[in-house]
This record gives C-alpha cells, sequence and structure tokens, in this order.
C-alpha cells in the first residue's frame, strides 16, 4: 500500500490521506475522479471563476516540490486542466503521483479554508466524497 503524506491532525488532511490510501492502482484515473467530485461542489459555492483561481494557485504552489506538475493556466476550463493533471500523473510512479497529488489537494484545501472556515471546507469534502473518505476503518468522519 502506498501512503502518500505525514500524519496530519487536520480532519481535512487526514480524509485526503487516506482517500489516496485507498487508491493505489490507476492512480491517475483515481485523482481525476477525486478531482472532478470536488470542483463539483465547490463551482456550485464559488464559480467557475473562483475554483479556477484557487486550483491554479494550488498548482503554482505544489510546482515548487513537484516541478514535473504542468501549469496549463491559460484560461482552460476545469476539464483540461484535468486531463493535464492526469497526463503528468501518467509520467510518474503510482507513488509519486500519489504524493503530488495529496500535497496538491491538500493546498487547494489549505487556501480554500482560509478563505471559507475549516468547517464549511470538511463539509465539502464530506458532500464531495462521501463514504469513500473514511478516517479510519469503519469510521465516518466528522465535522470538528
Amino acid at each position: 500500500m502506498v501512503f502518500c503524506m505525514e500524519k496530519s491532525d487536520l480532519l481535512r488532511h487526514q480524509i485526503i490521506n487516506n482517500l489516496m490510501a485507498q487508491r493505489t492502482e490507476k492512480v491517475a484515473d483515481a485523482a481525476i475522479i477525486i478531482w472532478e467530485q470536488m470542483a463539483t461542489q465547490i463551482i456550485l459555492i464559488i464559480g467557475q471563476g473562483g475554483f479556477n483561481s484557487l486550483y491554479e494557485r494550488s498548482l503554482f504552489l505544489t510546482q515548487s516540490t513537484f516541478p514535473w506538475l504542468s501549469a496549463n493556466s491559460t484560461a482552460s476550463p476545469t476539464g483540461q486542466w484535468f486531463a493535464d493533471l492526469k497526463k503528468c500523473f501518467e509520467g510518474q510512479s503510482p507513488a509519486q503521483a500519489c504524493e503530488a497529488n495529496s500535497l496538491l489537494l491538500i493546498t487547494f484545501t489549505d487556501i480554500l479554508a482560509s478563505l471559507i472556515g475549516e468547517q464549511l471546507t470538511t463539509s465539502i469534502l464530506r458532500s464531495s466524497w462521501g463514504n469513500s473518505a473514511l478516517v479510519g476503518p469503519g469510521k465516518e468522519f466528522k465535522n470538528e
């Protein structure tokens, strides 16, 4: 099993790490599904432009650790970014893709939480990923 990131006390970080640990095969496909599910919920709240801005900033910040992540930010629709992201992940080992995606998701949700708060961000993740984001064996995550 591939473990992607260090342990964190923040519930949403635990949710992301657990979700990524569950998806050790076809990491690129799984990553895009996770992003699409989350984007759908976030766009309902902050709109396409808001999502695109947060995604672009998160990608830029994550590139300092994973320079192979491409940043095709020339007004690409979200779907195109995800296609580019998938290509980046497919060019890496599953462990490397998993780590990069975890960091990208954590960076994105850190920025989002700083804007809308921890509870709302965690609630969005629950709406996005449902029961697939259990924190531990047989435990659903709760708002804290």
